[in-house]
């Protein structure tokens, strides 16, 4: 069977939440990795949870990042699907965790095919 995207699950904890409680913040940082990982963006949806925290989306041409936050416990759920070339996502993880500086994390990659 072939492989025909790659799959990267991740939990973000201790993310500082300035980063990650407001759309703009959040929807900027995934524009940003997109656009740096090479990636190519369809179109983004995103929503704003009262009194904090951010859900959002962005459909790739290669598949989608999608995003759940919860400031009031500095924890960021993601998921980073792509197909094609695998470094893509790989260089999407790279960046999130650059820009969203966790104490630490977990994440599983799968191979999809």
């Amino acid at each position: 069977m072939a492989i025909v995207g790659k799959h990267i699950i991740a939990e973000f904890y201790g993310v500082e939440p300035e980063k990650i409680s407001f759309v703009d913040t959040v929807r900027d940082t995934m524009e940003r990795v997109a656009e740096e990982s090479g990636l190519t963006t369809i179109r983004g949806f995103f929503h704003q949870f009262q009194p904090q925290g951010v859900t959002g989306i962005i459909l790739l041409s290669e598949s989608h990042l999608s995003i759940h936050t919860w400031p009031e416990h500095s924890l960021v759920n993601l998921d980073i699907f792509t197909c094609g070339e695998p470094e893509k996502a790989d260089r999407a993880f790279e960046l999130f965790v650059k820009y969203l500086e966790p104490k630490s994390y977990r994440h599983y990659v799968l191979d999809r095919g």
